[in-house]
């Protein structure tokens, strides 16, 4: 199992996206994009657009993206396609929290 750390720089391999780190687990499983697992920073790949599936979504740069149980959490910081997952468990775009109101 991959330990992976707040602040390390993972890329895809069937696409253009980057990603941090912001929040993973010790026990997390393989995160993934479009079924291959995320490259770690200093891993020599090659990316092709044709290898993304048919699931993609557009990720987008600036956006955060979580598991249901918020157990991982990256930040995109390149954009690109794919479908992100963790094990089987799909990411999702996490939802802005909403600002206090001020009276």
């Amino acid at each position: 199992m991959p330990n992976y750390k707040t602040g390390e720089r993972l890329r895809s391999r069937v696409s253009a996206a980057q990603f941090v780190v912001v929040r993973a687990e010790a026990d997390s499983l393989d995160i993934t994009c479009g079924g291959t697992p995320l490259a770690r920073e200093g891993e020599d790949i090659a990316v092709s657009a044709d290898q993304v599936g048919a699931d993609s979504f557009t990720i987008e740069i600036g956006k955060r993206y979580e598991d249901e149980a918020a157990t991982v959490e990256l930040l995109c910081v390149s954009g690109g396609a794919g479908s992100l997952a963790v094990g089987s468990a799909p990411l999702q775009l996490k939802a802005p929290k909403p600002l206090p109101a001020s009276d």
